[in-house]
């Protein structure tokens, strides 16, 4: 592509050395950086691409995208923000994959990987092809395997890129998405024609980056403003946000909403947890429906409602929707029991909400003569406000708490695991285990829990590494608790 085919449409400030050069890739990483690249000098956080032009020139970068002229004879295109405008030459260089694509974005605190694997189920179940992008990579089927992602929702380059093989050489016209509050901050998905969005909910999480929750909300937010007449946006009525993302949806985009609680289009109602599950009778306008999940938790009944009232927006016959579901066992590190004596769950819940949601769920299925029993950390360099929070839910509802690391990463683990303690009433020993080593605490499991007790392990769910303040190294909740527990599996 000719450069200024790339930047026919783009808002710039100035062009500096300009030439009409062919443009044959985009860049970010001056490592990576290839012959014929436009060169992306990215502003962050922690660095700024434009240190990094002339590795990048060196490495073979034709052209450069900056916020500054630089003192090099390459041509450069000026832009107020190269974290924004990268998507729209991302978007221009790949050709506008989404336009031809049923495009879905689920957005929220929690739930998003689950209720993308359950929208790609159901599109399955209709026998209709549906590619995911999300946490865990992406993938061309419920039974593929995953392509590695770096976020949960790509940079603009690999994200467009990924969307235009899906289209041409995969041949699969639907997509859904996890879409982050960074990727929407940050414009990383810029360029991409939503059809529908699906909103989980809102809880404290990222502060450490948005700062506020309305900052977090106002980035969640422009998910639904982006959509267009005859789009759809199924929203989940329970959620404390849930009525201000219905004030922001444009007129004549459909609505949906779902919800346990308040009243909602679609609900569930009668609902029954056990050690095989969940039922609950589904309320539509279509009518009511028995729903029996191998799935738990209250939290596992919103993400089937979410998948559901999608499914009903794009008018795909509910009871096909119900056979898809009912099939699922759930999703990796997502409530997901790796031993049965005692029951071990190993879950992804990272929150507050997250963790509140996670042990209200496994207390329901927790013996009466059974003790609940959470080990769990917070990351370090995060928002540390939720740190005492997510000690007192844990103090509130499980019965024993051992409080170790999750990924440090440069913090030192023992203030982390203080700024938890904060949150305590109080520290009896009895009932509160300290271990900073993940490790050694997933171990004293052993010592501590009988065969009738349940133990939440939370925190990393699917996740295979820990992050600490030198080096990152393998390390599987899942692992550790099966080497812990061998023997008990059944």
């Amino acid at each position: 592509m000719k450069l200024d085919e790339l930047i026919e449409h783009l808002d710039y400030k100035d062009l500096v050395n300009f030439k009409n050069i062919d443009i044959t890739g985009i860049s970010y990483n001056s490592k990576t950086t290839k012959k014929g690249d436009i060169f992306v000098c990215l502003v962050g956080e922690h660095t700024d691409g434009h240190e990094y032009a002339e590795s990048a020139i060196k490495n073979g970068a034709v052209a450069l995208l900056v916020e500054r002229k630089l003192d090099f004879k390459v041509p450069q295109v000026v832009v107020s923000s190269t974290r924004h405008k990268i998507a729209d030459i991302a978007d221009r260089f790949y050709s506008s994959p989404s336009e031809g694509i049923n495009l879905i974005g689920i957005t929220g605190t929690n739930g998003k990987t689950t209720v993308t694997h359950l929208i790609q189920k159901i599109f399955e179940e209709n026998n209709q092809k549906c590619a995911l992008i999300g946490t865990l990579g992406y993938k061309l089927s419920s039974n593929g395997e995953y392509r590695d992602a770096k976020h949960t929702t790509p940079q603009a380059p690999e994200l467009q890129a990924t969307l235009r093989m899906i289209k041409d050489v995969e041949k699969i016209d639907n997509v859904v998405m996890e879409v982050s509050s960074h990727a929407l901050d940050q414009n990383r998905v810029g360029g991409c024609r939503f059809n529908g969005a699906v909103l989980t909910n809102l809880t404290q999480d990222h502060l450490d980056y948005h700062i506020t929750m309305d900052n977090y909300f106002k980035a969640k937010a422009l998910l639904f403003e982006g959509l267009k007449e005859n789009d759809f946006a199924v929203i989940n009525a329970d959620d404390v946000y849930g009525s201000r993302f219905l004030e922001i949806v444009p007129e004549n985009v459909k609505t949906y909403t779902y919800g346990v609680k308040n009243n909602a289009d679609v609900m569930a109602k009668n609902i029954d947890f056990s050690m095989n599950g969940a039922e609950f009778t589904l309320m539509t306008k279509q009518g009511e429906y028995p729903v029996s999940l191998h799935m738990n938790g209250m939290f596992s009944v919103y993400n089937v409602l979410a998948a559901v009232t999608c499914a009903i927006a794009l008018e795909i016959d509910i009871e096909t929707s119900l056979r898809a579901l009912q099939n699922v066992k759930g999703v990796a590190g997502r409530f997901e029991v790796v031993i049965k004596k005692p029951l071990v769950i190993v879950d992804y819940a990272h929150t507050p909400d997250g963790l509140e949601n996670v042990l209200n769920s496994a207390r329901e299925i927790t013996p009466k003569d059974g003790r609940l029993i959470c080990l769990f950390g917070c990351g370090g360099d995060r928002d540390a406000t939720k740190r005492p929070k997510m000690g007192a839910i844990a103090e509130k509802i499980a019965d024993i708490i051992v409080i170790t690391s999750d990924n440090p990463r440069s913090e030192d683990p023992q203030q982390i695991i203080t700024d938890i303690i904060a949150g305590l009433k109080s520290v009896d020993t009895q009932n509160v285990v300290v271990e900073p080593d993940r490790g050694k605490a997933i171990e004293l499991l052993k010592t501590i829990a009988n065969n009738n007790d349940v133990v939440v392990i939370a925190g990393k769910g699917h996740e295979d590494y820990q992050i600490l303040k030198d080096k990152t190294i393998h390390f599987d909740d899942r692992e550790q608790a099966r080497k812990v527990f061998e023997g008990s599996v059944i």
